[in-house]
């Protein structure tokens, strides 16, 4: 009886331990390994500011907020109206964040962002790396339109491993000389080559053919979409190429 006991009070304090170990991603929020560091790596939010951040075609920093250490997108402006990009440009870089969305959320990470008095949205020119609600979204989404495809352009593999929505994921976009991979969850579920005769093809077949800039700057900021449901973003980091 007594072994019973002890073994039991063992399992206990196991288990209880495992339960108070907070998680690893939890206990990494915003910082960079000495590792990263020596790599080049550069944290793009801190945590608790908007430092390095405005929204897209104005100075401003509207439609966000911090919550928790992260990034959020209120939802609250409508179609595009609070997307924001960095305040600095990149042309080769290695991109990571990690985001989770609300029920039905659709947000995006956008690349190669430039401003022009004839662009009214960042969608209008720069390529996009899909967030969405791939299961809870309202309506019937085509694959161009699910989590981690190019939106509008290069689907993504099916066989993706996607969080629950509530649970975070983390997203990588790799860009080198117009070569783009796209990772979700330590996995690389789409690549694609810009400006290619495949990339006019499929640009002027669909809905980007009545926008003519879109794709085709070679550098620009790093944007995040507000696009009506509330979307964080954390650990967002850059390693220039």
């Amino acid at each position: 009886m007594k072994k019973v006991l002890y073994f039991s009070s063992i399992v206990f304090v196991i288990a209880l331990s495992i339960q108070c170990k907070p998680k690893a991603s939890d206990s990494k929020m915003n910082i960079l390994t000495q590792e990263e560091i020596s790599q080049g790596w550069k944290l793009l939010f801190d945590g608790t500011t908007f430092n390095g951040w405005r929204n897209f075609g104005s100075d401003s920093m509207i439609g966000w907020a911090i919550d928790s250490g992260s990034m959020l997108a209120l939802g609250l402006g409508g179609d595009h109206a609070n997307d924001i990009i960095t305040k600095d440009e990149f042309e080769n870089f290695e991109l990571s964040v990690d985001w989770k969305t609300s029920p039905g959320g659709n947000s995006g990470i956008l690349f190669n962002s430039v401003e022009d008095t004839a662009i009214k949205a960042i969608y209008e020119i720069a390529p996009e790396y899909q967030l969405v609600d791939d299961l809870g979204f309202p309506d019937k989404l085509e694959e161009w339109q699910k989590t981690a495809a190019c939106y509008a352009m290069f689907t993504a593999d099916p066989k993706k491993t996607l969080m629950p929505v509530g649970q975070y994921n983390v997203s990588k976009i790799v860009v080198q000389n117009g070569h783009v991979e796209h990772w979700l969850n330590g996995a690389k579920v789409v690549e694609y080559q810009m400006w290619t005769p495949q990339w006019d093809s499929l640009k002027m077949a669909g809905k980007w053919k009545d926008y003519p800039l879109y794709g085709t700057a070679h550098k620009g900021h790093i944007g995040l979409q507000d696009h009506g449901k509330k979307t964080w973003f954390r650990n967002i980091k850059i390693h220039t190429l």
